[in-house]
Parts: structure tokens; C-alpha cells; sequence
């Protein structure tokens, strides 16, 4: 992954060198993210840790903000990979599209420097420009705000210029309507006014619609793009999947954030229909790919009878994080969910530790295991590897990173269960009851545990790197002997 930019395998495709700059970005921000995230676990647990030097607020800031930025560079970089393959056309401004990529590092390289070294400001207009906008997971500064605005729409204007050039398949048209509604809303989030309830109102919408519609439909683009490279499904059967699945936003996406509703006073009907739709966000792209793993065994079968050899599966570890999301994106998304969104539980659990189990599981599921995905297809379209077979550190990689993050998931659950037994129910949810819960010892041991699974996850990121730094040379070794 480290030199496969300059000696790469593209045959001129600058789409996809420009997809490996994003890949590599976003796996440093990953692994800031879980040092981040381990930091703040220990301050959980040992208050003093790094007091009024790196504050348990802002550990949790760059850990939030962290896992945004580098999922969106995995994913502006996941569609400039793949622009070329669906549209059949190479990308139409390619050194601005390099500039932007500079302007954007050079930018968030700024930004993290700020969240370590500077951290706070005064209430200030000052703050809001050059610190940070206090708003949880988009809170960059204004003036990293504009830039970001400026390097999207570059971004944007890059890929519906290449798709306007060549072949509109489903896949693409669905990707280029999906972006343009994932940048109008981070436009909808720069909105600001000194009323923090309608700060907060506007902030509100841009990050659920953000993760609960337009984010998994982008997924279901990824997905239907990888499956029809690795194992060689039909177009047709994923994109009638991604179809139906921006059909389902307007019901799971939009009326499924009326879960959310329990605590602005909207009319009771709301809640079920929240409820209801929220859980099945999930459905279509698991729906897609049971089909397309069922035809594709069939067809196996049907070869193996014939004497023939069937289509192979060329990627081993991009197929397995892509299983991973198939099942983590239903668990996370859609049962974790479905947890503690009914309002006659979400009363007891809203702002307890049964969300961060819930965010922890979703995030990880539904968005992280397909980028790690593309990662690997990336090395091997770099390396020019027809069969990219999973290495020891793969097979740790991926083990350690999902068994540590469903062991944070099921302390952190446990904690929330102490939080709404004792906090919310026996003591009435107030300012005491919130201290007293957190000294109880089920909480301090789930806090413990939650520390230990984010150690092995973060051993589990270890093995990602170092598979991804040595799989593509080992690989192209073995197919040149």
C-alpha cells in the first residue's frame, strides 16, 4: 500500500491513484481514532488520567471527529476508485481533483493539530472560526467548513462530469444522486445562529440523515460494486437491491428517524412508525447479498456438475469484511437499534450507555467493515493481483478488530442495563443518581471490560496495517514464481 502509488498496476487510471491518496488518510485517522477512543476508556476508569492536560471532552471530540473524517476520505476515495469501472471513462480533472486532495490533508492536519494543542476556547466568534464549532461530530472550525465546502464540490463536480461522459449504470446514477444529497446536507449543517435550540435542530438533521439514509444507501453502491468484482454477480440482481433500497430510504431513512421523536413532543403515532421503519434500514443490503451469495453457490454448483470451473472469488479479505458488513450492518444498525428505540424503553436508555453500545456497533458494521474492504480491493488492483488470498495477519486483522468492537459493544450494553436499573429507574434520573450510577460496581467492571476490547481492537488495527503494507508484494512474489 505504501508504494503501490507511483509502481502501480492502474495503467494510467489516475480515478484509482487518487483512491489509494484517500485510502491511505483515512487509515491514519483510523488509527487516531482508536487511540483516541482508548484514551477516553481509561478516563473512565482512572478520572485523573491526563487531567487539565488532555481532558476526558476532548479525547472524546477527536475520537468522534476522527471517525467521521476518515470514513469520509475512505469513502470519497471508494468512489474515485471505482469511477472508472462503472462509467468507462477516465476522470475528468485529475490534477484538480489532486489539488483538492492536498488542500483537504493540509486542512484536517491543521484542525487535529488545533483539537490536541489549543483544545478550547472562549465563547467567542473567535472560537467558533479558528477552534472548533462545538457541534459532536461536525465540529470543525468555520473556516475548515468552507474549505471542506469547496473541496467537496470539486470532488462532486469530479465525478458527475466523468459520469455525465460515459456509461450511466444503476450503480453510478445512484451513487452520483446520493453524494449530491450528502453534500446538500452538510451545507444544511453550516447553518448557524446564536439560538442554540435551532443550532442544535439544524445540527440534528444533518447527522441522522447523514448515517440513517444517505449513508447506507452509499454503502449499497459499495457493496453492489464489490460483489460484482470479486465474485462476478449480476448487475442486475444488485442493482435491483440498490433500487429498492433508495426506494426504502424515503420509509427507513427519513420516517425511520421518527424513533428519534419521543423527546421533542411530536404526536404518539410517530414513535411506532419511527420504531417500525428504523429497524428495517438494514434489510435491502442483506437481502442483496443473501441473493447474490445464493446464485453464486448455485452457479458453482452447476459448473462443478458440468466440469467446469465457475467464477472465482479473487479477493479473500475485501469478500470477508464485506460478509462482515452484510451481518454487521443488520446487528448494529438494525437489532442493537431496535434495542432501545421503542419510547417505552427509549424513556430508560436515551443518553445512557446503551447508545454508545448501540453507535459503537452500528458505525463499525455498517460503515467501517465496507471501506476496509475497498482498502483491500485497492491493493489488489494496484499490484495487478488476480487472486488476492487472505494472509495470517488478515485473518487477526479482522478477528481481533470485530471481536474487540462486539466485546465494547457488550460491556458498554451492560453498563447501559446498570445505568437504567439504577440511574434511570430506582433513583429517578437525576444529577445524583447519574454520579451514584458510575461509582456501582457492574458499571466500573463494564467500563474495565470496554477498556480491554478496545486494547485487542486496537491490536486487531495493527495486523490491518501490516497486512496492508505487505500483502500486495507478497501476493504479486507469489504470482510471479
Amino acid at each position: 500500500m505504501l508504494n503501490s502509488i507511483k509502481t502501480n498496476e492502474f495503467a494510467g487510471d489516475k480515478g484509482k491513484e487518487l483512491g489509494m491518496m484517500y485510502f491511505r488518510v483515512a487509515i491514519i485517522l483510523f488509527g487516531a481514532q482508536l487511540l483516541m477512543g482508548l484514551i477516553a476508556a481509561i478516563q473512565f476508569l482512572v478520572p485523573g488520567f491526563l487531567f487539565e492536560l488532555f481532558d476526558f471532552s476532548v479525547a472524546r471530540m477527536v475520537h468522534i471527529n476522527a471517525l467521521v473524517v476518515w470514513m469520509l476520505y475512505a469513502m470519497i476515495g471508494s468512489v474515485y476508485f471505482m469511477l472508472s469501472d462503472e462509467t468507462g471513462e477516465q476522470l475528468v480533472h485529475a490534477g484538480l481533483g489532486k489539488l483538492a486532495f492536498w488542500v483537504l490533508t493540509a486542512a484536517v492536519t491543521v484542525v487535529v493539530l488545533v483539537y490536541i494543542f489549543v483544545q478550547v476556547g472562549a465563547g467567542t466568534e473567535a472560537t467558533i472560526w479558528l477552534i472548533n464549532e462545538g457541534r459532536e461530530y461536525i465540529e470543525a472550525p468555520r473556516w475548515a467548513d468552507i474549505g471542506i465546502v469547496v473541496v467537496v464540490l470539486i470532488f462532486y463536480w469530479n465525478v458527475f462530469m466523468t459520469y455525465m461522459k460515459g456509461q450511466k449504470t444503476g450503480i453510478m446514477t445512484v451513487m452520483v444522486a446520493d453524494l449530491l444529497a450528502l453534500a446538500g446536507l452538510y451545507l444544511a449543517g453550516m447553518w448557524f445562529t446564536d439560538n442554540i435550540s435551532m443550532d442544535q435542530f439544524w445540527w440534528w438533521w444533518v447527522i441522522h440523515l447523514w448515517v440513517e439514509a444517505t449513508w447506507e444507501v452509499f454503502v449499497g453502491t459499495l457493496a453492489a460494486y464489490a460483489l460484482i468484482k470479486i465474485i462476478g454477480a449480476k448487475r442486475e440482481i444488485v442493482e435491483m437491491w440498490l433500487w429498492i433500497e433508495v426506494l426504502m430510504l424515503f420509509g427507513s431513512g427519513i420516517l425511520g428517524l421518527g424513533h428519534h421523536y419521543f423527546w421533542i413532543g411530536t404526536p404518539e403515532y410517530w414513535w411506532e412508525i419511527g420504531a417500525l421503519f428504523s429497524a428495517l434500514e438494514p434489510v435491502p443490503l442483506v437481502a442483496m447479498f443473501v441473493h447474490v451469495l445464493y446464485d453464486w453457490g448455485k452457479e458453482q454448483g452447476i459448473a462443478k456438475a458440468e466440469g467446469k470451473t465457475g467464477s472465482v472469488m479473487n479477493n479473500g479479505p475485501a469478500m470477508a469484511w464485506i460478509v462482515t458488513n452484510a451481518f454487521g450492518n443488520f446487528l448494529g444498525a438494525g437489532i442493537w437499534g431496535f434495542f432501545h428505540t421503542l419510547p417505552q424503553v427509549n424513556i430508560y436508555t436515551h443518553g445512557t450507555q446503551f447508545t454508545a453500545a448501540h453507535g459503537h456497533l452500528a458505525f463499525f458494521g455498517a460503515y467501517a467493515t465496507i471501506l476496509i474492504g475497498m482498502f483491500y480491493m485497492g491493493i489488489q488492483y494496484a499490484y495487478g493481483i488476480k487472486e488476492l488470498k487472505a494472509t495470517f495477519k488478515s485473518k487477526m486483522g479482522i478477528f481481533l478488530i470485530t471481536f474487540g468492537v462486539v466485546g465494547m459493544t457488550i460491556a458498554l450494553t451492560i453498563a447501559g442495563y446498570e445505568q437504567v436499573l439504577v440511574e434511570r429507574a430506582e433513583l429517578g434520573g437525576g444529577w445524583n443518581a447519574f454520579f451514584a450510577a458510575q461509582e456501582l460496581p457492574w458499571y466500573i467492571q463494564a467500563q474495565m471490560w470496554r477498556a480491554i476490547m478496545g486494547v485487542v481492537t486496537f491490536v486487531g488495527f495493527i495486523y490491518l496495517v501490516l497486512d496492508l503494507v505487505t500483502i500486495g508484494k507478497q501476493a504479486k512474489a507469489a504470482q510471479a514464481a
